[in-house]
């Protein structure tokens, strides 16, 4: 274990510190000409209709948001009659997550071309939300939030915004991972945002953290103490131009493509039989997408814990600041009152399955659960067979409940 934290290290630190050093690969031709789009390029190149917005949450920061509001064929004229499905990306991805396999394969364009309206956001600090109404992205300013902040003020800003340009009072949530955590927050803490969620789908849900065994939670974990020296106290792993040259470039490589997949594989979990290995470029060109490093210290903290708590700022006073107490609070699952269904697999790294039956027993109103075999975190977003495992169950669920 210890050798493979090693090796992840040295390609983390690899990146980060040369991505000025990319012009020997830059003519190059990579496989898949997804990974040099934007996600309005991915979108478009596969036949769908795209929509981007700027949205602006209550404490300023610039999210974008981005919508398929139908599939390839048009089936009526009114959006109104199209039920609203919003998608929220984990730790280190971006909304690209859901739209980076063949169409048949990505839940975005799966859901569109099932007759629903489909949007994907961005929390704060990725490569599609790092902007700010009056912080510049290079200040220490900007980059002091965890995902705190994201449940507090990205999700609702983003849920506010699709009521509104939809009309809708309702609409499905499918979380991923982090995207699950910050919804388990937002709907337990704030009411008029949890009576918008007819549905919360919940894949690879993060509760806890007690029994992780990713190699990167507990490299960070033990390097805790040179997490700022090493990234500052800014971003963490952001995506890059190097870095997406990475994936465009060398992980098309035969030589090259055992490693990008290793790096995916330690991060989330091993199940190479159920990667779409053709894609890997496109996965490791979008992925990282960046978050702050505090986001990465506030996971840090709850390591080895069986609880949800908000980020511990160091001191009593500076609590008080944000939380009106001299400590961190915790949050209470109990408290969610929206209809849950959950995914978890077996063989998850991060989403260990002892920690996602301490979730289980906190949530109230479940109508859902399975637990597949041979998956791994990642699974959810890129496996061969999530259609049948996962995405068809999903949609199956919604007709039932229109």
């Amino acid at each position: 274990m210890q050798s493979q934290m090693w090796y992840l290290f040295k390609v983390i630190t690899f990146i980060t510190n040369l991505g000025a050093i990319h012009g020997a690969f830059r003519y190059q031709r990579s496989v898949n000409p997804e990974t040099n789009m934007n996600i309005s390029q991915i979108i478009s190149y596969w036949g769908y209709p795209d929509e981007e917005y700027d949205i602006v949450t209550e404490d300023g920061y610039i999210l974008g948001l981005y919508r398929i509001p139908y599939g390839k064929i048009k089936s009526d004229n009114n959006s109104a009659q199209r039920r609203v499905v919003y998608l929220q990306h984990g730790l280190l991805t971006s909304a690209s997550s859901w739209i980076s396999n063949l169409p048949n394969n990505s839940l975005g364009f799966i859901l569109a071309d099932a007759g629903y309206d489909v949007w994907m956001g961005n929390s704060r600090g990725t490569i599609w939300s790092r902007k700010h109404l009056y912080l510049k992205s290079n200040s220490k300013e900007f980059w002091a939030f965890s995902f705190d902040e994201m449940a507090k003020y990205d999700l609702p800003a983003s849920i506010d915004f699709i009521v509104k340009q939809t009309g809708q009072e309702k609409i499905f949530y499918v979380g991923y991972s982090q995207g699950t955590t910050i919804a388990f927050i937002t709907f337990s803490t704030i009411p008029k945002i949890a009576e918008r969620i007819k549905i919360h789908f919940a894949l690879a849900p993060v509760f806890s953290v007690k029994y992780v065994k990713s190699p990167l939670i507990k490299m960070a974990y033990k390097w805790k103490s040179l997490i700022k020296v090493l990234f500052g106290n800014k971003d963490f792993l952001p995506n890059s131009p190097f870095t997406r040259i990475i994936g465009s470039k060398l992980c098309p490589q035969k030589i090259f493509v055992k490693i990008c997949s290793r790096i995916l594989f330690m991060m989330c979990g091993y199940d190479q039989k159920n990667l779409n290995m053709s894609r890997v470029d496109v996965y490791m060109a979008h992925n990282p997408a960046g978050t702050s490093v505090q986001n990465i210290l506030h996971w840090i903290q709850l390591f080895n814990s069986s609880y949800l708590k908000a980020f511990d700022w160091g001191s009593p006073v500076l609590n008080l600041v944000h939380f009106n107490q001299t400590t961190a609070p915790l949050y209470n699952v109990t408290n969610m009152n929206v209809s849950t269904a959950t995914w978890n697999g077996a063989n998850d790294l991060l989403a260990d399955p002892e920690d996602v039956n301490i979730l289980l027993s906190e949530i109230r109103n479940h109508i859902y659960h399975k637990t597949i075999s041979h998956y791994s975190h990642i699974d959810f977003l890129f496996g061969l067979d999530v259609y049948h495992q996962v995405y068809r169950e999903i949609i199956d669920i919604i007709q039932d409940h229109l």
